[in-house]
């Protein structure tokens, strides 16, 4: 059974705790708090940088979200952008369902 990404992230969203926000993500990465986080492929490269660099500090696995920050923010439920998500407890979905996605 293949699972896709949109729907390991709407389960998160719906039993998990996540953080939505580059500002707030990249905090939360700094501090080593995050299980993950899922970007988006249009992330502007200063955070995308930002962000890459903290988690590889961090051991923080990356997960890029193949679509743009409005669809990512669709998946999410929101009527806005979301160019970065933060996963700080992946609630019913095992890690190992995000990480098939993570970047190596």
């Amino acid at each position: 059974m293949s699972v896709s990404l949109d729907n390991i992230i709407r389960t998160i969203i719906r039993t998990g705790k996540v953080v939505l926000g580059s500002k707030r993500s990249i905090k939360l990465v700094k501090l080593g708090k995050a299980k993950a986080i899922v970007i988006a492929s249009n992330v502007p490269s200063n955070i995308r940088s930002d962000i890459e660099y903290y988690a590889k500090l961090s051991h923080i696995p990356i997960v890029e979200y193949p679509g743009t920050n409005m669809e990512l923010g669709a998946i999410c439920g929101k009527p806005f952008s979301v160019a970065v998500l933060t996963v700080l407890d992946l609630g019913s979905v095992p890690i190992e369902s995000l990480l098939m996605f993570a970047k190596r």
